[in-house]
């Protein structure tokens, strides 16, 4: 059996940055990263991708430019997990032993939950698009690019945790930006069919977004889930949750966002709680039952949005923490929850959305951020990915 003093499961956002904050201390434990994957991306562009201003190639990074020196990178997929006897199993059927696990393993995209999703979403002449992969993305600029006036264009949001609870109406902002400088604005009827019941969570940014979708004309559709796709008819069928009823909507383009959840290796393990998350404190980010496995990011169950901005304050939060395990002493830091959503509001405009567990604000800038402005946008679509790239992923806190 292969022994590693720490197994980091995952190596997308938060297990990289993990793997590097603690490679590099004065004297770094021996540490595995048990990742699958070739290619890693850098997720948050993809919605300007989807709206044209960037090509999808400037999300895509190999893997291998960022295991961090001296770390251990195992090229496989975690089967299975024992935390009685601190040891989990590979597909391959090799069996790892730890002293401490870190699990960073992301959310799963359930691409299948829809009918009629799957074989649709990059098909030609479906008119169904999705931010949500580096494969469909492209096909989003291509049908924006081909509504025209009387064309109906639907966003829709589920009724599940999702990656950045802001990303679904991002694009949809972006859109109805891309209509207005072609004209056609007031000849789209544009729906937001969102699951939620309302445009965001937090009063102060919600405010704002609410003008903004008034400014648009957008029909928003609250408490809708969708829940099927005749892509031949192009028809959409959605619950609405609220009295169960099914809701039938006609579409030239449509957006999904899919259902996701937490990844079933996980689900199925003695480490999920019964939402099928990671259990871990909400403050420590230590496991509830297992003192010797922690978890961050988007496959915990930490009450707060699923961003890579929230992982940028976990990261050093569980590395202080496993530290301090490690040495002996008690654990003293503390995640209070912050997360940050960029909310892209059109071409050079953005709503810089920053708070904490309680929905507070946790602004960063000496201005009031609900505000659209074209430095947050730039911001986002400049500053952040080279602050990703070069910092985050190695290691540096900021």
């Amino acid at each position: 059996m292969a022994h590693h003093q720490v197994i980091i499961v995952g190596g997308g956002t938060a297990g990289l940055a993990v793997a590097s904050l603690l490679r590099n201390q004065e004297n770094p434990p021996e540490v595995a990263i048990i990742e699958p994957s070739d290619k890693h991306y850098y997720q948050p562009i993809w919605t300007l991708v989807g709206g044209g201003v960037f090509d999808r190639s400037i999300s895509e990074r190999d893997e291998a430019d960022y295991i961090p020196d001296g770390a251990v990178w195992i090229k496989d997929y975690v089967e299975t997990f024992d935390p009685d006897n601190n040891s989990l199993t590979t597909r391959d059927g090799t069996t790892y032993s730890y002293d401490y696990l870190v699990v960073a393993a992301g959310i799963q995209i359930n691409w299948d939950a829809i009918p009629g999703l799957k074989e649709s979403v990059m098909k030609p002449g479906t008119g169904v698009c999705s931010n949500y992969s580096y494969d469909t993305v492209p096909y989003t600029w291509e049908n924006i690019q081909k509504l025209k006036a009387g064309s109906k264009a639907i966003f829709t949001q589920p009724n599940t945790p999702i990656k950045c609870g802001g990303a679904p109406q991002k694009i949809m902002h972006i859109t109805c930006d891309y209509l207005r400088k072609h004209g056609l604005l007031n000849s789209v009827h544009v729906t937001f069919a969102t699951a939620g019941g309302a445009m965001f969570a937090v009063t102060k940014y919600r405010v704002a977004l609410e003008k903004i979708v008034k400014r648009n004309g957008v029909d928003t559709k609250f408490g809708h889930n969708l829940i099927a796709l005749d892509p031949d008819k192009k028809i959409a069928t959605f619950e609405v949750l609220a009295t169960g009823d099914k809701v039938d909507m006609e579409y030239d383009m449509i957006h999904v966002t899919p259902p996701m959840g937490p990844p079933d290796f996980i689900k199925n393990s003695p480490l999920a709680a019964d939402t099928g998350w990671v259990s871990v404190d909400k403050y420590t980010t230590q496991h509830t039952k297992y003192p010797n496995v922690f978890a961050l990011g988007d496959c915990s169950n930490l009450p707060t949005s699923k961003t890579g901005a929230a992982i940028r304050k976990q990261a050093p939060t569980l590395v202080a923490n496993l530290t301090a395990l490690m040495q002996g002493k008690p654990m003293t830091a503390a995640y209070n929850g912050y997360t940050s959503c960029p909310l892209v509001t059109g071409y050079g405009k953005l709503i810089l959305a920053e708070f904490d567990y309680d929905k507070q604000p946790m602004e960063s800038f000496p201005f009031d951020q609900a505000q659209e402005r074209y430095s947050m946008y730039a911001l986002k679509a400049y500053a952040l990915p080279e602050l990703y790239w070069n910092g985050m992923l190695r290691g540096r806190k900021f």
